[in-house]
């Protein structure tokens, strides 16, 4: 509960607590990709049941992109099963979908895979708006997760971003056999980002069959509120996006989420190729909350630039700098006032 508190306490300072962004994620070439993420099931090397699909063509983007803002949503996320960005036609393809969507006053995200300092300043030349790179777990456990891509290079691609006036969204997955340490060593990592990511996806686990992680047990709401709290505490400015596993939490796990700090969800039945809340149902409980969709372009808050002298981030095992207030004697203090104008009536 004191964690709660102190994640509610630092969000309400920073940000709106009843504005929560809605992003629509859209799979833009599905399937077919090089890599071994444990927890995809777009890997060509792993048997799922998902559908592949070649790269859509402009016209069906800017449609689902007229529907996803009808329904609410003021961000479009471009998602494409590559391993990196290779320039020619289908990144030409791309570019003209970031230009088109960007024509609607709708913010634009892509998340490519890795990509050169070039080829960001080619989607930021378009308009692109933010660019997803998630770093998924900490460095430590990374290698158990993935082998056909470095943590480092997930580094190389934020950095790249950050060259160009493109946004930075970056977070990752709990649930994968990770242990805690590994949980707030990836936080530590995305925090000492200079600037910090704009936004930060936690993602809970969608365990797919046919992935090395099918049998992998759901993480608990609890898990996901104080994995919530705590990534609001470390970035207070960031906008912390409610991701994956959505399906699997109550209308009063999600709010406990908002509460702790979360201010951005993922809209529309699916979520690349897992499935996801129905964007009617995210809108009946945004009505019951008293929450309201973010409008596009609106920046909350600027992200934090940790500077070294003045850096809240400790090592793991070492106590904290701050001390939380003394909330008992604040209470006190109330207390005597009230008493003092008792006694003069």
């Amino acid at each position: 509960m004191e964690l709660l508190y102190e994640a509610a306490t630092v969000h309400r300072e920073h940000h709106d607590p009843n504005t929560v962004q809605v992003s629509t994620l859209l799979s833009i070439k599905t399937g077919g990709c090089p890599e071994d993420c444990g927890y995809c099931p777009q890997a060509a090397r792993y048997h799922t049941d998902i559908e592949g699909n070649d790269l859509m063509t402009v016209q069906q983007v800017k449609a689902q992109a007229l529907r996803a803002k009808a329904s609410g949503s003021s961000r479009v996320c471009m998602g494409a099963a590559w391993r990196n960005v290779k320039d020619g036609p289908e990144f030409d393809q791309v570019l003209e979908m970031v230009r088109t969507i960007n024509k609607l006053d709708m913010e634009v995200c892509c998340t490519l895979g890795m990509l050169t300092e070039n080829q960001a300043k080619r989607l930021a030349e378009a308009g692109l708006y933010a660019y997803n790179h998630n770093l998924d777990t900490s460095e430590d456990y990374y290698k158990d997760v993935i082998s056909t891509r470095a943590f480092q290079d997930r580094l190389d691609t934020i950095d790249n971003v950050r060259k160009s006036n493109v946004t930075v969204c970056s977070g990752g997955i709990i649930g994968m056999g990770e242990k805690l340490e590994d949980r707030a060593g990836m936080l530590v990592a995305l925090a000492s980002l200079n600037p910090q990511p704009e936004s930060v996806p936690i993602n809970a686990l969608v365990a797919v069959e046919g992935t090395p992680m099918e049998d992998m047990e759901p993480v608990s709401i609890w898990e996901m509120v104080r994995m919530v709290a705590t990534t609001r505490i470390v970035m207070p400015e960031t906008q912390v996006r409610l991701s994956a596993g959505r399906t699997e939490m109550s209308r009063e796990g999600q709010a406990m989420c908002f509460f702790a700090g979360a201010n951005s969800i993922f809209a529309g039945d699916k979520l690349l190729t897992t499935p996801n809340p129905d964007v009617n149902e995210d809108m009946e409980m945004f009505e019951l909350l008293g929450l309201n969709p973010q409008k596009p372009f609106i920046k909350i808050s600027q992200p934090k630039t940790v500077e070294a002298e003045d850096s809240q981030l400790v090592p793991l095992g070492e106590k904290p700098k701050w001390t939380r207030p003394n909330h008992t004697i604040e209470r006190n203090e109330v207390a005597k006032e009230k008493s003092k104008l008792v006694s003069k009536e």
